[in-house]
């Protein structure tokens, strides 16, 4: 390799410098999180914290029937969750332990923290709702688990952000509206499966399948070379699947809200079958595209080069 000139006429006598793993072998160690308990948890804990969130506007409200529904599914949506970190973790304890210390800077420790009392706070709004017993506990309980709502719909978008795979690490901008959208949807459909006046969970889900879809295209566009593990293989499918299923739960949405009658109950019980499957299917194909990023050592490599030459070119000029 010849020499390079740098500057004022300087010549660079050193090669450039090639960016290679050994034999092939991944830089980076996969993630060890176990499929399907992390990516269920994933869509699980997003959908309960929209339920929480519409129980509480249907409180405020009047509309007993969807908070009924919304408080019912919040604390199905968290033990479910709870459930499947656990299995994860291997042994209930070591879910536990993170609880001993809240470490600010773990987003890992953080989430425990946001898991467990919005648990907790479902668990009793719920038990108020199902027994009729102090229900102005179960009211302020209620309004507490709507007030972890939001974090519990995008904390795990910074968990796995936070880490070193390149898929995710990338996407650190967009993961968080793509999941804030995703749970908006799933949780604003599962509302739609209730009798009575939806409308504010017809509003969320549709609003937040927009949000969904927008984040993700801005997403695809931006990441750079980890693009390819968005848009091939497994994790393609699933997403693209994903869009479909959330487009069209989506439209069946706002159509449910404007047929009358048992026409319009079926194509909202579509809408939320839809949307609900485009959220998991959302939660499982990025989870999927961050394992195959971590396993190809190209994803770690051409970031890392396209990093040098722009520091080279900007030496250059």
């Amino acid at each position: 390799m010849s020499p390079r000139r740098v500057g004022r006429g300087e010549r660079l006598m050193v090669p450039d410098a090639e960016f290679s793993s050994y034999y092939g072998r991944p830089i980076l160690k996969s993630p060890t999180w176990k499929v399907p308990d992390v990516p269920l948890y994933l869509y699980l804990g997003g959908a309960a914290g929209t339920s929480a969130c519409i129980a509480a506007l249907a409180d405020v409200t009047g509309r007993g029937p969807l908070r009924r529904w919304g408080r019912l599914a919040a604390l199905t949506g968290a033990l479910v969750s709870v459930g499947a970190l656990v299995h994860d973790l291997g042994r209930p304890r070591r879910f536990l332990h993170m609880l001993r210390v809240l470490k600010p800077t773990s987003p890992l420790s953080v989430g425990s923290w946001i898991l467990a009392p919005f648990g907790t706070l479902s668990g009793l709004a719920a038990a108020s709702e199902l027994t009729g017993i102090a229900p102005a506990v179960g009211r302020a309980a209620g309004i507490g688990a709507a007030a972890l709502g939001p974090a519990m719909t995008t904390y795990t978008a910074v968990l796995l952000a936070d880490t070193a795979v390149p898929a995710w690490h990338e996407a650190h901008r967009e993961l968080p509206f793509v999941f804030a959208g995703s749970a908006l949807a799933a949780g604003g459909g599962i509302g739609l499966a209730a009798r009575g006046d939806v409308r504010p969970a017809r509003r969320v889900a549709i609003a937040g399948a927009v949000l969904e879809l927008v984040a993700g295209t801005v997403l695809e566009r931006r990441v750079g070379f980890a693009r390819s593990a968005y848009t091939g293989g497994r994790p393609g499918r699933l997403l693209k699947l994903a869009r479909a299923a959330t487009a069209t739960g989506a439209a069946a949405a706002a159509a449910g809200g404007l047929v009358p009658g048992r026409r319009g109950r079926m194509l909202s019980l579509a809408a939320a079958a839809l949307l609900n499957g485009g959220a998991a299917a959302t939660r499982f194909g990025i989870f999927e595209a961050g394992v195959v990023s971590a396993r190809d050592p190209a994803y770690t490599v051409q970031p890392q080069r396209a990093r040098v030459e722009a520091r080279r070119a900007g030496v250059d000029g």
